[in-house]
């Protein structure tokens, strides 16, 4: 008889049951999105304020006179999310200091999607990251402007059609290569920088509590699978989570004080990125060529990864 129970059984008792985020919400049939949410409210815990940008998750969650929240939540525009909330954690820190509330340890959280985060509140980000504010800021990336109709955004992948880039005799959809702002975080030379998917969820929960104690600055990027727009059946929506990771178009890792590491989940083989493509209405149009060049940039850019985890590595 084992001591210790098989890891996967055993694990899943050490999350949070509580939830911070209510059942009842609008989100869609089989998305992510909301998954990820649900698993960083929990990860977070109750001493959480969250500054959330325009986007799916604040219609969804939101409709007046009712909310999901369970915890201090605010809805702001979709471009000073990262701004409110760098205010927020100054404003906490003052009070504090005053003795005005108590010295409870409270978490800091900026939100949205991949518009809000990578093209409209870009800026404000930037800027939250170089100044060092004591927060974690989440992008919950499902590559395009889902909430307003499916629009390109600067994380809308090469080939994609979407309503701004749509396929047609004169065009193969996206005609740029997805904005790695993960990298950009890095250069940014904060403290922590991560990517997630909710098809991993004990690889979530970790990073997302590693970002929760430390000091200063996170930056988490999870990537949020959208049957709607991505044209996939809803049930699909975790095994297309983790085709991405698997053929390295969405590779998990971490970023520790400059210092990277692949997640344990990360196969030693990818998958071929046809595998991913195949069930997706929104690659439908591309030729076999065309997926060939995007094979070989997600090769390239994964090799890329494991250089710098090989002379980068959290440990050295």
């Amino acid at each position: 008889m084992n001591i210790v129970e098989n890891f996967d059984l055993f694990a899943p008792r050490l999350i949070n049951k509580k939830e911070l985020l209510s059942s009842g919400h609008r989100a869609c049939s089989g998305c992510a999105e909301v998954l990820a949410v649900r698993l960083m409210a929990k990860a977070l815990g109750d001493n959480t304020v969250i500054a959330s940008a325009t986007g799916c998750m604040e219609i969804i969650s939101s409709m007046f006179p009712t909310t999901a929240w369970e915890v201090p939540w605010i809805h702001v525009a979709f471009e000073n999310a990262a701004s409110v909330a760098s205010g927020i954690e100054a404003g906490l820190k003052a009070l504090r200091k005053k003795g005005k509330i108590d010295d409870r340890y409270v978490k800091v959280v900026g939100m949205g999607g991949d518009g809000a985060t990578m093209d409209i509140g870009f800026q404000a980000l930037s800027g939250a990251m170089e100044r060092g504010h004591d927060m974690i800021y989440v992008c919950f990336d499902n590559e395009a402007y889902m909430n307003t109709g499916i629009q390109r955004s600067s994380g809308t992948p090469m080939g994609a059609s979407t309503t701004t880039a749509p396929a047609g005799k004169v065009s193969s959809g996206q005609k740029t290569w997805k904005k790695n702002l993960p990298e950009i975080m890095v250069a940014h030379a904060i403290p922590y920088v991560a990517t997630v998917c909710p098809s991993y969820p004990l690889d979530f929960i970790r990073k997302m509590e590693k970002a929760k104690n430390i000091k200063g600055p996170s930056y988490i990027h999870c990537f949020s699978v959208c049957p709607t727009g991505w044209r996939c059946p809803s049930q699909m929506a975790i095994s297309m989570g983790r085709l991405a990771i698997e053929t390295g178009v969405f590779p998990l890792y971490e970023v520790e004080n400059g210092h990277y590491r692949l997640s344990p989940d990360m196969p030693k083989k990818l998958k071929p990125i046809k595998d991913y493509f195949k069930g997706q209405g929104r690659f439908r149009h591309l030729s076999a060529e065309e997926i060939d060049k995007i094979q070989e940039k997600a090769i390239t850019e994964f090799n890329k990864l494991k250089e710098k985890e090989k002379f980068l590595k959290i440990g050295n």
